[in-house]
């Protein structure tokens, strides 16, 4: 009677606790996220031709890019770095499974107790023979072997969850670095065509010089002949030193850009090979964006704040479950003896176990609860995140695109300028030899001219540039 009661006494206690435990858990935040993007990219046209779907290698038709977009990606550190970040993704996904299996352990032990003869078991020790005239020795050894298993049943699904969430990490771990290969190709590929536009620059420094010596010395031969003063000599010779100086600043931009490329490929510093005579005449791939939507599938980085965002989902559901008791299992089967001779006697040494417990948090909520807190506020952090991120991509296409528009318009005109310059060249040349123009005119001429062919070909890098941008901002490369 006694026995029942305290059992019954013992489950009372018990509905209790969990009743305790239960009660007062916070409800999780609902929150959904704005998917919502226009139609069109302003007044672009609608359509489904979309050109990040064209494989990088096909994209760009330049050889010595493809080649050195491939090396990069091979050899990148900051590359390097994100796959070792893909796969400690991939090892906490094996932890978070590995959670969901019971835990079994094989242990083997030896230990020796004395306990004083004038205590409950020492006195039942001496008056207790194991074998006619054999007592218990005196201290007790103990050995033992056996094999002991704890398993966590997921009944509230917080195992599960978090497995989950570990997955989706893993998952949005790989779209970073879907993100990492789109942003390191147009990385290099800007890099590789503002070298090409400042071998072009150079050269027509170059020339430049050339043409300013020729006229440096025309002005000396007037001089002679007292046509002009010492002061056109002198404002000659002034723009020679100018234009030298200018160039070696563009052979130490030509040198800071190899060294980046080179860096971006992940070795020390080498010739960068490149074809410079046909920069001006490149013509860039023709620009389809298709329509927004289309970039929540192309685009990396929307779809890694997209994972994270479910990530977060989970982790709040797990946090949750925290507030409730979880249910625990727990055996061992072994033998157990004081001489190591009677471990092998079955079944006086068989050793074995098995328990079933619940447990649940009573008192100590408070930390539960700041996690719990803290697991909403993160998912809503993730869903701005995602928001923002989609916001952002519409914005960059847009930018893109009003910009490539505009430096068509531009390069034609500058292209146009260029031509009326170089004529005016000739002709300044011709009126100051018959003495009908001033000196001040040709110097001035010349430097129109020289900063006209500098700009043109400074608008044809950002012409290249905007189109390898809006490839990589509708998620091209990756693929």
């Amino acid at each position: 009677m006694y026995k029942l009661l305290r059992t019954h006494s013992g489950i009372g206690l018990l509905s209790i606790c969990l009743a305790v435990a239960g009660c007062k858990v916070p409800a999780m935040m609902s929150s959904t996220e704005n998917k919502a993007a226009p139609g069109t990219y302003g007044n672009n046209p609608d359509t489904t031709t979309n050109m990040s779907v064209i494989e990088w290698r096909n994209f760009f038709t330049d050889r010595n890019l493809v080649n050195l977009i491939d090396t990069a990606l091979k050899n990148n550190q900051e590359m390097l770095i994100t796959l070792q970040e893909v796969e400690i993704a991939r090892n906490d996904i094996r932890s978070r499974h590995a959670a969901l299996l019971p835990t079994v352990n094989a242990r083997a032990g030896i230990g020796v107790e004395k306990v004083g003869r004038y205590t409950s078991q020492g006195a039942g020790d001496a008056t207790t023979e194991i074998a006619p005239g054999k007592e218990f020795p005196d201290p007790l050894m103990d050995y033992n072997v056996g094999v002991y298993a704890n398993w966590e049943v997921d009944i509230w699904n917080k195992l599960h969850n978090a497995k989950k969430a570990a997955v989706t990490r893993y998952l949005s771990t790989v779209e970073g670095k879907n993100f990492m290969v789109t942003n390191l190709i147009a990385e290099v590929s800007n890099s590789y065509y503002e070298l090409l536009a400042l071998d072009n620059q150079l050269a027509i420094v170059r020339q430049n010089i050339d043409l300013q010596k020729n006229a440096l010395e025309i002005v000396k031969v007037q001089k002679e002949a007292t046509r002009v003063t010492e002061l056109a000599v002198q404002k000659f010779q002034a723009e020679v030193l100018n234009s030298q100086s200018l160039e070696f600043d563009i052979l130490q931009k030509t040198k800071e850009t190899e060294n980046r490329i080179n860096f971006l490929l992940g070795r020390y510093p080498q010739e960068i090979t490149r074809d410079k005579s046909s920069f001006l005449n490149a013509m860039p791939p023709a620009v389809n964006t298709g329509i927004p939507s289309q970039l929540m599938a192309n685009r990396p980085d929307i779809k890694k704040a997209e994972l994270e965002l479910m990530a977060a989902k989970l982790d709040v559901k797990v946090a949750r479950a925290e507030f409730y008791p979880s249910f625990g299992i727990s055996a061992g089967l072994g033998f157990q003896a004081f001489k190591p001779s009677y471990l092998v006697k079955f079944p006086e040494s068989l050793l074995y176990s098995l328990a079933g417990d619940l447990a649940g948090p009573l008192i100590n909520r408070n930390a539960i609860k700041a996690e719990f807190y803290n697991a909403n506020a993160r998912q809503l952090q993730a869903m701005y995140n995602y928001e923002r991120t989609i916001l952002n991509a519409y914005f960059e296409v847009s930018s893109q695109l009003s910009n490539i528009s505009n430096l068509e318009k531009s390069y034609d005109l500058k292209s146009k300028q260029v031509d009326a310059l170089t004529r005016s060249i000739d002709i300044s040349n011709d009126l100051f030899k018959s003495a009908r123009a001033d000196y001040l005119e040709v110097l001035m001429t010349q430097r129109d001219a020289l900063e006209s062919k500098r700009e043109l070909i400074e608008t044809k890098k950002q012409e290249l540039n905007a189109v390898v941008n809006i490839y990589r901002n509708l998620g091209g490369g990756w693929k």
